[in-house]
């Protein structure tokens, strides 16, 4: 009786999908899909916000980030629509995977298995700390300068940041421009000054970016953000407008920029 009904819930939670794959949509690419989802997350944020389930200072850093992402996305070619094999496909697997799943389950299953306990929480936290303090050790110890360093103390900035250590990964993108100055890494080291509340050094760093790529659309962002959070509302709403206008009608962080010019007094 019990699986019977677990059968038809799935059945039923599956069946729109199956409508889905068999009417022919319109194509979308990676980079609307990636739009669509850090539009989602933005209005997750929003939410949560307003229901007091984060803070003011977790909202905005938040919602930073997902605008960098945004900012970052590249312009690709128009998807083509899959055909229709590629549909029956899908459908097969929708059936499919969750059957082998309930076989896996009913043969290999631990339903009275308990979650992950604090101290294995911890342990795992210790262990990720350890291979960050391993990495920095040998970042340390090859040659500085190189193209190879420059990388290892981009990569070992992104673990940081990831983990909201916004300090330690605005050191290391900063020792990865000692190596080779690029505006890109730069814009990385401005948004994790931003976040850890250094904003007069983000500032220094968002305009050395510029003077070398004057049209970057993140660091334009970044140096219009600048503005209004040091009080020169005038000078913000001239650069976001000023970028807005430069910037490509199907520009995926348009939304991003209007809503922040929108927000200002």
């Amino acid at each position: 009786m019990i699986w019977g009904l677990i059968a038809a819930v799935s059945a039923l939670a599956v069946a729109p999908l199956l409508v889905a794959l068999w009417r022919r949509p319109a194509a979308l690419g990676r980079r609307e899909a990636a739009l669509s989802l850090y539009r989602a997350q933005l209005a997750e944020l929003e939410r949560d916000r307003d229901a007091g389930r984060i803070t003011e200072e977790a909202y905005a850093a938040a919602r930073i980030e997902v605008q960098r992402r945004m900012l970052a996305l590249a312009p690709e070619e128009p998807a083509t629509p899959a055909p229709r094999s590629g549909a029956a496909i899908l459908a097969a697997l929708l059936f499919l995977l969750p059957a082998g799943g309930l076989g896996l389950y009913l043969a290999r299953g631990h339903p009275d298995l308990p979650g992950a306990t604090q101290e294995q929480r911890e342990r795992a936290a210790v262990q990720e700390e350890t291979l960050l303090a391993t990495l920095r050790a040998r970042l340390e110890a090859i040659p500085q300068g190189t193209e190879t360093a420059r990388q290892g103390w981009i990569l070992l900035g992104n673990a940081e940041r990831g983990r909201g250590r916004m300090a330690a990964a605005a050191e290391a993108y900063a020792r990865a421009l000692e190596a080779r100055f690029d505006p890109g890494t730069a814009g990385d080291l401005a948004e994790a000054l931003i976040e850890a509340g250094q904003n007069e050094r983000a500032e220094e760093w968002i305009r050395r970016g510029l003077a070398e790529a004057p049209a970057d659309p993140r660091l334009r962002f970044l140096a219009g953000l600048m503005e209004a959070r040091a009080g020169r509302i005038a000078n913000a709403r001239a650069a976001w407008q000023a970028l807005l206008a430069e910037a490509p009608p199907n520009a995926p962080w348009r939304d991003i920029v209007q809503r922040n010019l929108d927000s200002l007094p």
